[in-house]
């Protein structure tokens, strides 16, 4: 199998890679000035019979002109990029470049590109997406993407910089769309200026290494009460507000032996002349689950990419300083980070939602064991399932017969459904949501 698909992957690495530099180095001018030259030199070749050959000599002439202008640009410029540390995919980001001119001689004419990491994928996750998009369509396509690129991060605009007088400065105001969750690197900005017949330009590149986070999508979630009630918490608000045990202040009394010291109420030993501690009572609160299902097969799945951003709208939608929310998903091994109560925000959740990867070298048991593991505290569970099994529909039946109230949501592939109907969950109706990919925002508001 790799042996067949070896070749291919060159060619895409090649051609994808030759597609980027003639749409960097070309103008649009120049793209159509150059097709018309492939095109007049296939047709040309018999001179007897037709005069194509004319418009060939005529565009080589101009191609030669624009390429050999492009020698002739000296310059030498710095870069600072005025970048937010955060973006969220699918909104428009802008941000702002200044630009430096470090030579004697007015600039004028130029355009920022920004450079950015090569986001083309190794061989194994290329092979990965491939076979993964073959067995969805059950037939063979050349490395074709399919009106997703799954490895491409964010689309860039060009910026117009201003004329820059010797040794002035400018403003370049660039915007980036994010297309996708995840680590934007930047490897440089690069100052270009066509050739006086605009059809090609001439690059002077700036290293300015830079990275942004791409937050995961989010969607508006209509008002939900989430199942669930006040739970006994073992340490109270220790858990969430402060380092060590400081729960609800209840009154002073005498010191006991093993009392922390941290307790003493310093001002009262003073005034009675023994040992007074303060006394806290553990507090009752609202903790719910947030489990993320990562199980996939494909390393870069819509379906997963889609269950990480209902992830994310109930994460900072239902996220307050009177809950806890614990995350809990598998990756390279099990996590659980908790947020709420000044344990952490809504924001830092997302920052690690905005890193999560597929878990493809484990079984879903080790998501079932770490859910049972914090079961105990629970109030409600919300889980966030990219297939209905008969591994997650176990899963389900254990949190149900322990008493865990449950909101089940599974993403399903467009026009999808969901197989055994909703097996432990059938005399819950409202219980479980079916999301087709697609309608993701339309399912969501369906919820109650």
């Amino acid at each position: 199998m790799k042996l067949i698909y070896q070749p291919i992957y060159r060619i895409y690495r090649v051609t994808s890679g030759a597609w980027y530099w003639a749409r960097r180095r070309f103008t649009p001018a120049g793209l159509w000035v150059a097709a018309g030259f492939v095109v007049t030199a296939a047709t040309g070749v018999d001179i007897e019979n037709t005069v194509s050959y004319q418009s060939f000599v005529l565009l080589l002439g101009f191609l030669t002109f624009a390429l050999a202008s492009s020698f002739f640009f000296r310059a030498k410029f710095s870069a600072t990029r005025l970048l937010p540390r955060v973006g969220t995919a699918g909104q428009p980001l802008p941000y702002r470049v200044r630009v430096k001119n470090l030579t004697a001689k007015s600039q004028a004419g130029l355009t920022l590109l920004e450079d950015l990491a090569d986001p083309r994928p190794g061989f194994a996750d290329w092979l990965g997406f491939q076979l993964a998009e073959n067995r969805r369509v059950r037939a063979f396509r050349v490395t074709q993407f399919r009106q997703r690129n799954p490895f491409r991060i964010a689309a860039l605009k060009e910026a117009e910089i201003p004329p820059l007088p010797p040794l002035g400065e400018a403003e370049a105001l660039g915007e980036i769309y994010p297309l996708r969750r995840g680590v934007l690197r930047f490897t440089g900005v690069t100052v270009a200026r066509a050739d006086v017949l605009g059809l090609f330009r001439a690059f002077i590149k700036v290293p300015v290494v830079q990275t942004v986070l791409i937050l995961p999508k989010r969607y508006p979630l209509p008002p939900i009460a989430l199942p669930g009630a006040l739970r006994y918490q073992e340490g109270g608000v220790a858990l969430a507000a402060n380092v060590g045990r400081s729960d609800e202040f209840v009154a002073l009394r005498e010191y006991r032996h093993g009392d922390p010291l941290r307790h003493i109420h310093w001002r009262s030993w003073a005034k009675t002349g023994k040992p007074i501690v303060k006394e806290y009572e553990d507090e009752f609160f609202v903790r719910h689950a947030l489990v993320l299902d990562t199980f996939s097969a494909e390393p870069n799945s819509e379906a997963l990419e889609e269950a990480v951003s209902v992830a994310a709208s109930f994460a900072c939608t239902f996220l307050t300083q009177e809950s806890l929310l614990d995350l809990l998903f598998v990756g390279n091994q099990t996590y659980c980070f908790t947020a709420g109560r000044g344990l952490a925000h809504a924001d830092q959740m997302l920052e690690i939602l905005a890193s999560v990867k597929h878990c493809a070298d484990k079984k879903f048991e080790a998501l079932e064991h770490l859910v049972l593991h914090h079961v105990a505290g629970l109030s409600g569970c919300i889980c966030v399932l990219l297939h209905w099994d008969a591994a997650r529909r176990k899963l389900v039946e254990k949190l149900k017969l322990l008493g865990v109230p449950l909101l089940v949501l599974v993403i399903v592939p467009a026009g999808g459904g969901i197989s055994g109907a909703g097996g432990p969950l059938l005399d819950a109706p409202g219980t479980l949501h079916v999301l087709e990919l697609g309608k993701i925002e339309e399912g969501l508001r369906q919820l109650k």
